[in-house]
């Protein structure tokens, strides 16, 4: 008889699920949006036996409690999710790279882009601080990836420059705000809204970088779509294989369908049409190079792996 009262239970608790987005995880709480309120769960025990987390950006199921007490039954299925940061089911990155104060790095941005691209995550770069005087290639650069398919907006927080072409890019979008740490993301989010008052922290000009003034993930709702403010990145791991990097920039991809070998790396094959665009100057060198520094890193792990 007791058994029978359990399984009831259980389809009672299955029927009364709710679905909604996790727009918060913190202190082992998981705050869910259901479209009209936001309710606070806990992780069901079964979950975590079987080592699946739940991460921000997860559509899921819930159980909802009372005084905020709910539980967190299911996670449903992911179109993508990123490590670091943890979140799922990304619609687009706003790659944040400052002009300086830091420098602007392009093998740094070439990283993201191969890593972002690879999720199928839309990239839209966004250069700050671009009213500070520099001796740089920065204009070469933007017409480069420009020229390559990119989205590319150049902001100032300080003279609001870029603001409302940002504001554009948000509706119906879960967009993550990311990039090199200390290039003024918070900033710029706090230009995008003034009520944020995300804490910002100067540049430390002894180490050349800024400080991890972002501490956990969040989803916050903003101008018809969702922002994903995210902790800065010191280093990035390209976890991919090679030929799934040969694949990973839109370009190339479109590339390789005419290289006159399936699978072609770009690299040392003949008749590549990837390197034929590098010659024609379609692709820019420079970005290539940094295409085979990096599939030369992926190359040496894989073969440190199999022996």
């Amino acid at each position: 008889m007791q058994r029978k009262d359990q399984q009831l239970q259980s389809i009672i608790m299955t029927n009364n699920l709710k679905k909604g987005r996790v727009v918060k995880a913190l202190s082992g709480f998981y705050y869910i949006d259901d479209g009209q309120m936001i309710h606070q769960c806990r992780a069901r025990g079964k979950l975590r036996k079987q080592a699946l987390k739940p991460v921000v950006g997860d559509f899921v199921e819930f159980q909802e409690g009372n005084h905020d007490d709910g539980y967190l039954m299911k996670i449903l299925e992911r179109k993508n999710v990123l490590k670091r940061p943890p979140i799922a089911n990304v619609d687009q990155a706003i790659l944040v790279f400052s002009r300086k104060e830091p420098d602007f790095s392009r093998l740094l941005l070439d990283k993201f882009l191969l890593l972002i691209e690879h999720q199928e995550i839309v990239p839209i770069i966004v250069i700050s601080k671009m009213d500070l005087e520099s001796d740089d290639s920065i204009d070469q650069y933007i017409d480069e990836y420009r020229l390559a398919g990119y989205q590319v907006i150049e902001t100032s927080s300080k003279d609001h420059l870029g603001i409302e072409e940002l504001k554009a890019v948000f509706k119906d979008k879960v967009t993550v705000f990311t990039g090199q740490s200390g290039v003024g993301k918070s900033s710029l989010l706090n230009a995008l809204d003034i009520q944020l008052n995300l804490e910002t922290n100067e540049i430390s000009k002894a180490l050349g970088r800024g400080k991890h003034t972002t501490r956990h993930v969040e989803l916050m709702k903003m101008y018809g779509g969702y922002v994903g403010d995210t902790p800065g990145f010191s280093s990035l791991e390209l976890e991919m294989d090679p030929v799934e990097a040969a694949v990973a920039y839109h370009d190339f991809y479109e590339l390789s369908k005419h290289c006159k070998f399936t699978g072609c790396l770009h690299d040392k094959e003949p008749h590549c049409a990837v390197k034929e665009a590098v010659e024609k100057q379609i692709i820019s060198k420079e970005r290539y190079d940094n295409y085979i520094m990096m599939l030369n890193e992926l190359k040496k792990r894989k073969e440190k792996f199999y022996g």
